[in-house]
C-alpha cells in the first residue's frame, strides 16, 4: 500500500497521564508484550477518574536505547487526579512541547510510518528534542489491541530549530 505524507507541526499544552509501565527489548516489543499491557490496561480502565478523553488510549515511549526502551499505557486525566492512581498503576506529567503529527494509515508499513515522519522532521529544519520522551501513539481506545495493523496517531517531540 503507498505511504500517504501528511505531517504537521502542532503545539501540546502540558499533561497528566496515569497508566501502566512496560519496559523490554524491541522483540519483547514485537512479539505482543505492549499489546499484552493495552489490553490489561482497557480491562481495568474504569478503576481510572477524571479521564479527559475516554475515547484515545495513549503509548507513551522513553528512554530508547540500543536494546529496548520503557512504554507507557495511559489515559490522560485532569490534574485533581493524583489521590485517585489505581494500584499498580503509575501518575506522570508530560510537559508542553511542540510536536511533529503523522498519521498512520490502518495497512501501512509502521516502519516506512516512522521513517517518513522523521525524514519530514529533518526536511523542514526540525531536529528531535532532547527529552526523555522519544514520541507518542494515539490508538482509538475501541481498536482492539491485538490489531497487527493499527490506525493511530504519532507524535515526535521536536525542536524548532536545530541546536548547535
Amino acid at each position: 500500500m503507498k505511504q500517504i505524507q501528511s505531517a504537521e507541526l502542532i503545539g501540546k499544552e502540558a499533561a497528566t497521564m496515569i497508566g501502566l509501565k512496560w519496559e523490554g527489548t524491541f522483540a519483547e516489543a514485537g512479539a505482543g508484550g505492549i499489546r499484552k499491557v493495552q489490553t490489561e490496561f482497557k480491562r481495568r480502565l474504569h478503576e481510572i477518574k477524571n479521564m479527559m478523553h475516554p475515547d484515545e488510549l495513549l503509548g507513551l515511549s522513553y528512554h530508547m536505547t540500543e536494546t529496548g526502551f520503557i512504554h507507557y499505557v495511559a489515559v490522560q486525566v485532569d490534574d485533581v487526579a493524583s489521590p485517585n492512581v489505581p494500584e499498580g498503576m503509575v501518575q506522570f506529567e508530560v510537559p508542553a512541547h511542540d510536536y511533529v503529527k503523522y498519521t498512520h494509515i490502518k495497512g501501512e508499513s509502521i516502519e516506512s510510518s516512522y521513517h517518513l515522519i522523521y525524514a519530514w522532521i529533518e526536511e523542514q529544519g526540525l531536529c528531535l528534542s532532547n527529552e526523555p520522551l522519544t514520541h507518542y501513539e494515539v490508538y482509538p481506545m475501541k481498536q482492539d489491541s491485538n490489531d497487527h495493523e493499527p490506525e493511530f496517531n504519532i507524535f515526535v517531540p521536536v525542536n524548532k530549530k536545530k541546536l548547535e
